[in-house]
């Protein structure tokens, strides 16, 4: 049988698919202030600065775990998507960012669960470590143990060290 009636209306296509949040993009772009995006895949982290505009957003920044690799020493069998790794990734955006001349932003972690230490906060602690200006609350980021790799092994508390000197030019 058909249905009669009056035509439904259909939801915009990334709020269908599960994608996109309007509600909360439309209240984190108000402010006019960048955001710091954060997303973790299967393989890495990606941190982008990104700044709104009419024509679409505009990508001022971006650090990924590949990054980290080719450009601040840090280990390839390493991950690129572990609490440590975001963290440099952060970091390394909020350098980037703040020599561009960006001095704040929002943290914008997407659909992502958000939990007490979780990588996406690990990157929020590099950012704001590297003097970045984001509002944020202390008791979500996670620890300096987890931060240096301390769960991980000796080899990642060296490469936190090492990739962290290279991106403050000691290299």
């Amino acid at each position: 049988m058909m249905a009669k009636g009056r035509n439904q209306r259909l939801r915009f296509k990334r709020r269908r698919n599960a994608e996109t949040d309007y509600h909360r993009r439309f209240k984190m772009l108000r402010g006019g202030t960048p955001r710091a995006v954060v997303r973790v895949s299967n393989k890495q982290v990606t941190c982008q600065l990104v700044a709104y505009e009419k024509d679409g957003d505009r990508v001022i920044s971006t650090v990924t775990g590949k990054t980290l690799v080719e450009s601040y020493k840090w280990p390839k069998e390493a991950s690129r998507k572990s609490v440590p790794a975001c963290y440099l990734a952060g970091y390394a955006l909020a350098k980037s960012a703040i020599s561009g001349g960006f001095e704040s932003a929002i943290l914008d972690i997407g659909l992502a669960a958000s939990s007490k230490g979780n990588r996406a906060y690990a990157a929020l602690k590099g950012m704001v470590d590297a003097g970045l200006n984001i509002p944020h609350s202390q008791n979500i980021l996670p620890s300096e143990e987890r931060i240096n790799g301390e769960h991980i092994g000796d080899e990642i508390q060296k490469a936190v060290a090492v990739s962290k000197k290279s991106m403050e030019g000691g290299k």
